[in-house]
């Protein structure tokens, strides 16, 4: 099912700049691998103490002085030293803490590499803890989430899977699986007495209770999606809705081109803000209407696959107009056709007629749906706007108090995958089937909880992982 991770070369020092590029106060240059000890000594000299050596040093120890090339000294450091197994990577590490000067750093870590170390590659420091047994590939991910957190709430659901929350429910999952295999296994064993190890009927209780916590990760994951993600916010309705002018509102700023001429977005327009906690990934879609030329047909098509990805539809309508009525069908069409998302239907322009608390109530009546009046132009209406997004967003957390949260698709899949596997042994089992294949299919779904921690893996998974990490990491 999965092929061997290839080992990279093992304990190479490796060296990078751990902290981001540019003018700072201190940025870190870290070291880790065999050897690094000595590289490091080469260029570091202790303040005050000429006999100091990094491979006598205990581990946890900061040492202040300077670092030098062959030209004389590059800069005051303080060098941080781990030693293996105690350390991030389960290696022997050296940290150098200095200042955060671009041309200083650069001298550093060349330096270093003149020295034995090669740079290393976007995210093998984790890689390298992963390698070495001090996280799972869960956790990894994790810690790559936690860095590029937006929201608390996404922050926050990144550091419990760093903890191991997800890895142990899924670790224990997995050594109940290993149990029922090797039970299986062995009847195939003594297939020619016919004997029976495990009751079926126990065998099916067991699977049964792993379906369901499989079932409740599974249905988690649209709330981990929407924390680490955001909530897929799309701007649709008709040309000159001002659908533009909404989403610079929103945002703050002139984002979108706003103009009177019809069919002026050709194309969707995608940015981010935040809200009561909650991150909107919000997107301005072409207007929808018939007609026009190929290439607004084509922003219009675009448009609608937007929509369907949308966990929230902000239904734009000129209230203005006296045929806003005219609007009701496509709300309707897009309540049916777009279950899966809130809607919101947004009443724009109420400052250009003196109807609009009656036109309000008609359009309340006539859709069901929550309506929302603004004047975007001006501003007005759009916290109590932001506000119903929030809410809607909330009613789209339907765990919102789980402790563990599935956030990434791979994981998803696995599990989604694995629970078709124990469903299939469980039909199997009902129906007798032989041995053999009530055990493939726990075989099954045990690589596919594997994968998700890394404990069954192909190089590709784990390359594509890590290639998406900074270099430093």
């Amino acid at each position: 099912m999965t092929t061997p991770i290839i080992q990279p070369e093992e304990g190479y020092p490796i060296a990078a700049i751990a902290t981001p590029v540019g003018i700072g106060a201190l940025a870190v240059v870290r070291i880790s691998g065999k050897g690094v000890f000595d590289i490091a000594q080469k260029v570091f000299r202790k303040k005050n103490n000429p006999a100091f050596r990094f491979a006598q040093s205990k581990g946890f120890r900061a040492h202040f002085g300077t670092v030098h090339d062959s030209e004389g000294l590059i800069d005051e450091v303080v060098a941080l030293v781990f030693r293996a197994p105690h350390s991030f990577t389960k290696e022997d590490m050296v940290e150098f803490s200095c200042h955060g000067g671009p041309v200083v750093v650069k001298h550093i870590l060349k330096v270093l590499l003149d020295g034995g170390c090669r740079l290393a590659e976007p995210g093998e420091f984790t890689r390298r803890a992963f390698l070495n047994g001090r996280i799972d590939l869960l956790q990894a991910e994790a810690i790559g989430e936690m860095i590029h957190a937006r929201t608390e709430s996404a922050f926050r659901t990144a550091v419990t899977q760093m903890q191991g929350s997800l890895s142990l429910r899924l670790d224990t999952m997995r050594r109940a699986l290993l149990r029922s295999c090797a039970m299986l296994e062995l009847e195939l064993d003594f297939s020619e007495e016919e004997v029976e190890f495990q009751s079926r009927t126990q065998l099916q209780q067991e699977l049964r209770e792993m379906q369901e916590e499989l079932a409740r990760l599974v249905d988690s994951y649209q709330h981990g999606r929407i924390l680490k993600e955001g909530v897929a916010t799309v701007i649709a309705g008709k040309p000159n809705a001002g659908k533009s002018t909404l989403l610079n509102a929103l945002l703050g700023e002139e984002r979108s081109i706003v103009s009177h001429q019809p069919g002026t977005t050709r194309d969707y327009i995608e940015e981010c803000f935040i809200h009561d906690k909650t991150l909107f990934r919000l997107t301005d879609t072409a207007g929808l209407r018939e007609g026009g030329e190929e290439i607004e047909h084509e922003g219009i098509r675009r448009s609608y696959r937007k929509i369907s990805e949308a966990d929230l539809i902000l239904y734009l309508l000129d209230i203005s107009l006296d045929e806003f009525l005219d609007e009701v069908p496509p709300i309707r069409e897009f309540l049916e056709c777009y279950s899966n998302a809130c809607l919101i239907v947004v009443a724009n322009k109420i400052d250009l007629t003196r109807e609009s608390a009656e036109r309000l109530q008609q359009l309340l009546a006539a859709t069901g749906c929550d309506v929302c009046a603004i004047a975007a132009a001006r501003g007005e209406g759009l916290e109590r706007l932001r506000q119903l997004m929030s809410i809607m967003a909330e009613g789209l957390h339907k765990q919102q108090e789980a402790s563990v949260l599935v956030t990434s698709l791979r994981h998803y899949e696995a599990l989604r995958n694995a629970s078709d596997a124990l469903a299939n042994a469980q039909e199997l089992i009902s129906r007798h089937a032989e041995t053999e294949l009530i055990a493939f299919e726990l075989r099954s779904a045990l690589d596919y909880v594997g994968e998700i921690t890394g404990k069954v893996v192909s190089e590709e998974i784990v390359n594509l992982i890590f290639e998406r990490f900074c270099i430093g990491k």
